[in-house]
């Protein structure tokens, strides 16, 4: 019953956030908490996400923006270095809260409105913060989307980019949990679990962004902003109650 629980959620957290290049990680990373170690969590959750981003930015490659990718990489660099050398692996507890208390900041201080990821510095600053939070709390769809409402960018663009980094910024989390744990198997997740997952992810994220092209351009933004509101919301609420909880 939990090896289907989890395959139904990955089907719907995939084509979530193959409509709207969003929400769907985070959503996923909760129920995966809920039902794993945090360490098969995390590991699980990489896979899946490198995988339904991936995809995702294979189906819509033609709308990728490539000039945000070698600033964002060399922030996403930093990030991983920072987290090498002292081998950090902290409670995603204060991580949640900040994630939460981020997207509400950018509805009310302007300087944070102003992010524009098409610009090269913000682009490193993207790299580093997004890289952090994947790898402290496992998922990040909420504030790096606070980079990209801003930019002049269709939801074409918006999506196949996002996928792209956030695939990348996976990748380094699988490869980071797997030098710092020394394992590539969690404890309690079957080999063929995570087979079915990311199975289940090129589906849903197939059908999501078949279903993007019938969402109108202001639909698409208006959604947008209110689901990251509402993450960011539980984001708080959970990280706050798993620190009062320790």
């Amino acid at each position: 019953m939990i090896s289907g629980f989890i395959l139904l959620s990955v089907l719907i957290t995939s084509v979530i956030s193959g409509v709207i290049g969003m929400a769907g990680g985070m959503i996923l990373m909760a129920v995966l908490v809920s039902a794993l170690s945090v360490s098969g969590a995390m590991m699980l959750h990489g896979a899946i996400q490198a995988t339904a981003n991936g995809s995702r930015a294979i189906f819509l490659r033609a709308h990728i923006q490539w000039r945000v990718l070698p600033p964002y990489v060399a922030g996403a660099a930093v990030a991983l270095a920072f987290f090498l050398v002292l081998a950090l692996v902290p409670a995603p507890g204060l991580v949640l809260v900040l994630l939460g208390a981020l997207p509400w900041l950018g509805r009310t201080v302007p300087h944070l409105r102003g992010l524009n990821i098409c610009q090269p510095a913000t682009a490193f600053s993207c790299g580093v913060v997004i890289t952090g939070a994947q790898l402290m709390a496992g998922a990040s769809g909420p504030l790096l989307d606070l980079f990209y409402l801003n930019a002049p960018l269709n939801r074409h663009q918006v999506v196949a980019s996002k996928a792209l980094t956030q695939s990348l910024g996976h990748v380094i989390k699988l490869g980071y949990y797997a030098t710092v744990a020394l394992t590539l198997t969690p404890e309690g997740v079957p080999l063929w679990l995570y087979a079915a997952a990311i199975a289940t992810a090129v589906i849903g994220t197939r059908v999501g962004t078949r279903l993007l092209d019938r969402l109108a351009e202001a639909t698409f933004r208006r959604a947008s902003q209110w689901i990251i509101l509402a993450i960011a919301t539980v984001c708080l609420i959970t990280g706050a109650w798993q620190l009062a909880a320790n």
